[in-house]
């Protein structure tokens, strides 16, 4: 695992020592900033289920200006600060405790929002769907930002998406990205 471009290029990260975080391999992340790259200099990312900080790391380096993780793990977050410490990332990234929905709630109670939101959770546990819920109570995702779901084959987005949203969608193996083009 490691970054693919930008001022961390070629940085190996820091992986787990078990299964309990699936990081995003690096050919579909690959393949996923390739086609959002116009989108990330001078962004705010959040990943809502930082696992390792790979997605949000792979953004700072290509130019995102400030970085937001959430997890629930206190594992994960030491891993995710492992890494941003690697990268020399640190002045850029906030970490925080907490779980995907709560968090959202707290970014909505500081007013702050987000111009990409990388949702990829632990696979068919109805997670992304909670995510996009709270999106719907809380305007944390710019009109016009993105969110991107990382998901089984067996999930479909559309099922709990709101109306009139574009999705794009795209497979990778047993990995599915989908990109979803944020209307309030």
């Amino acid at each position: 695992m490691r970054i693919i471009t930008g001022k961390a290029r070629g940085l190996k990260l820091v992986t787990p020592k078990n299964y309990l975080v699936r990081p995003t391999a690096d050919r579909v992340k690959e393949a996923l900033f390739n086609i959002i790259q116009s989108r990330i200099p001078g962004s705010t990312v959040l990943d809502a289920f930082a696992g390792t900080g790979n997605l949000g790391l792979e953004a700072w380096s290509r130019g995102a200006e400030k970085v937001f993780y959430f997890d629930k793990s206190r594992e994960s977050l030491k891993l995710v600060r492992a890494n941003v410490e690697k990268a020399r990332a640190g002045d850029a990234v906030t970490l925080i405790h907490t779980d995907a929905v709560n968090g959202l709630a707290m970014m909505a109670q500081q007013k702050r929002q987000f111009d990409i939101i990388f949702s990829d959770p632990p696979y068919d546990k109805g997670l992304n769907q909670k995510v996009v819920e709270a999106l719907g109570k809380w305007p944390v995702l710019k009109e016009g930002g993105l969110l991107v779901l990382e998901h089984s084959l067996v999930e479909d987005p559309r099922e709990y998406m709101p109306q009139g949203l574009e999705i794009r969608s795209e497979k990778y193996g047993d990995t599915k990205i989908s990109l979803i083009l944020w209307k309030s």
